[in-house]
């Protein structure tokens, strides 16, 4: 007798997404997974949506129209109903690749892992623009903290890690999932996590994503979230903050408060690595400087030591104007 699959529960947040929520919907169904629990939590949308959800409500698990305090509150009501054994949520404008529950429930038989990560095709306009390398485990748990970049549509979790975890900071409007993952691995490390080069999610920037009109929100949120660690665990590094760019405290709960302090340090000094880096990239040189200037570079790798070096020369030799001609080289 074959082995029952685990339970997925799956978790739509949606406001007045009626162009795009039924491409999700048929994405999620049309997996024809034998222990689906889908749930549609939706914000009170006031187009087609509720229509759309009608049309399928047979076989949705449990779907509400209600107002909300926002995403993150939603994808909590949603989670708090949900009982499956393995859990994500899926955004009403993304959709699943074929078969991808399946794989995920695959993985997932090796009863050690927490965390399963494929990749995602990123569609704009109609077209596929560009593949993404899935959510980012490096070569130390530092680095990955300090980077915590998750994929997240296509990063799934065990019922073991969401019971560590606990709900979304409902504070948190662009970065949730973030600090979802930095408490993931500051709970469990990155050793049962199982990545995959599989492509499980489509998913779709258009106008009104978060992603595309959001940027200097999310990167102030992103800012207060480390800023707050570092506050949440009595660093010296929360007064660098404090002394560098404008920050506000964040209440966060949930995280180990027998956590390595060394790690949680040289996170953090490896998200100041990475800012710099990604200024440097934009052509902020200034901010990239500033952010240079805070790393210890004893608490990176020898080859992450090296660029930052070779970032700063480069930067002292090479102005922003030459840098722009020869990138278009």
């Amino acid at each position: 007798m074959p082995l029952k699959m685990k339970k997925i529960s799956i978790v739509t947040p949606t406001f007045n997404q009626g162009q795009f929520i039924e491409q999700t919907i048929d994405s999620v169904l049309s997996q024809n997974y034998p222990n689906l629990e889908y749930i549609i939590m939706d914000g009170g949308s006031t187009d087609n949506t509720l229509d759309i959800i009608r049309k399928y409500e047979k076989y949705i698990s449990y779907w509400e129209s209600t107002k909300d305090n926002g995403q993150s509150h939603a994808i909590n009501k949603g989670l708090q109903k949900s009982t499956g054994e393995i859990f994500n949520w899926l955004n009403s404008d993304d959709w699943y690749a074929e078969n991808t529950l399946h794989r995920v429930a695959s993985l997932f038989e090796d009863n050690t892992t927490t965390a399963v990560s494929g990749i995602s095709n990123i569609w704009k306009q109609g077209n596929i623009v560009q593949q993404s390398s899935g959510t980012d485990v490096h070569e130390t748990l530092a680095k990955t903290i300090g980077g915590a970049r998750i994929d997240q549509p296509e990063t799934f979790f065990s019922r073991t890690a969401l019971q560590k975890m606990g709900l979304l900071n409902e504070q948190l409007h662009y970065v949730m999932d973030r600090e979802w993952w930095i408490r993931y691995l500051l709970y469990f490390g990155q050793n049962s996590i199982q990545k995959t080069s599989e492509t499980w999610v489509n998913f779709r920037i258009h106008d009104e994503s978060k992603t595309h009109t959001s940027q200097t929100k999310f990167k102030q949120e992103t800012w207060n979230l480390y800023y707050s660690i570092a506050v949440h665990y009595h660093l010296k590094e929360a007064a660098v903050f404090e002394q560098t760019f404008p920050a506000t405290t964040i209440n966060l709960f949930n995280l180990p408060e027998k956590a390595d302090m060394l790690l949680v340090q040289k996170s953090i000094h490896y998200f100041w690595y990475f800012q710099g880096c990604q200024c440097y990239a934009q052509n902020e040189y200034n901010i990239a400087q500033q952010f240079f200037r805070l790393v210890n570079p004893d608490f990176l790798v020898e080859k992450d030591k090296k660029e930052m070096e070779k970032i700063r020369f480069k930067m002292k030799m090479l102005p922003v104007f030459l840098k722009k001609i020869w990138n278009k080289r």
